[in-house]
């Protein structure tokens, strides 16, 4: 579960609705009509925009802002400098029986063992990275443009409202409710902008961020092992992709305990 995720958006919740309800009626903030127009014309909107697959895939990524964990990149290190220690004790046919979660370094690993050419490897890990670059952009491309259709079906809604209550000026009692229904349809749209579609647009792009930073440690990690370098020169190479403050220093005897040595 991503803490900051669920900090974030039940404090915006509360922070909402507490001057909802400081403010007088609740009441007021309630609009069925306006709902259905915000959420059915973004969804709407967005689906003309992208096929449903996209839509869906996305929908499913979403889910992951709040549960996925993340991947420490020390973690990423660890594993490569255990996995280029054990091709120096037992050869590089030993790499097709490591066991790890990751399928892009298990497909590394397994064309290591194989034998295959180094430029074979190199163009296959770059086109992994590539591939998932562009499918986490089109997961945050759709929730940019729900960011940005929100908002403007609001505004729509408004314009609905303000020619229902023009249509209504003969009687000046009804002006100002009328007036509450057509600006709430604004505030629907800003509100699932800000607080739900542009913010999941930005976690994925963080999340993305991180998981190309370990691709890229698994990329030049499997070059290193197939170059049979050094664990300690392999670690100080890797390393150099983590921030200092948060980068783990190189220890042998941990990986050994982890190695059951």
């Amino acid at each position: 579960m991503d803490i900051a995720t669920i900090l974030g958006i039940f404090s915006g919740l509360a922070l909402i609705f507490g001057a909802i309800v400081s403010g007088g009626n609740v009441q007021t903030f309630i609009s069925i009509p306006s709902v259905m127009i915000v959420a059915g014309g973004t969804l709407a909107a967005t689906l003309i925009t992208f096929p449903l697959n996209e839509v869906f895939h996305a929908f499913q990524a979403a889910k992951q802002v709040f549960a996925q964990k993340k991947v420490d990149p020390n973690e990423v290190v660890r594993l490569i400098i255990s996995v280029a220690n054990l091709s120096r004790r037992q050869g590089l046919v030993a790499l097709s029986k490591v066991r790890t979660d990751n399928a892009v370094f298990k497909k590394a690993l397994n064309l290591i063992a194989d034998g295959a050419p180094e430029e074979l490897i190199r163009q296959t890990l770059r086109i992994e990275i590539e591939a998932m670059r562009q499918r986490h952009g089109v997961a945050q491309d759709v929730f940019k443009k729900m960011g940005t259709y929100a908002p403007a079906f609001g505004m729509l809604g408004t314009l609905i409202g303000l020619v229902q209550m023009l249509g209504t000026l003969d009687d000046p009692k009804t002006i100002g409710p009328a007036m509450a229904v057509a600006l709430i349809t604004t505030f629907y749209g800003s509100f699932m902008a800000s607080l739900f579609f542009l913010p999941v647009a930005g976690k994925l792009r963080s999340r993305t961020s991180l998981e190309i930073i370990n691709l890229e440690i698994i990329f030049e990690g499997a070059l290193s092992i197939l170059e049979n370098n050094n664990p300690m020169l392999i670690y100080e190479q890797l390393s150099s992709f983590i921030p200092p403050k948060v980068r783990e220093g190189y220890q042998p005897e941990k990986l050994k305990k982890e190695q059951g040595g």
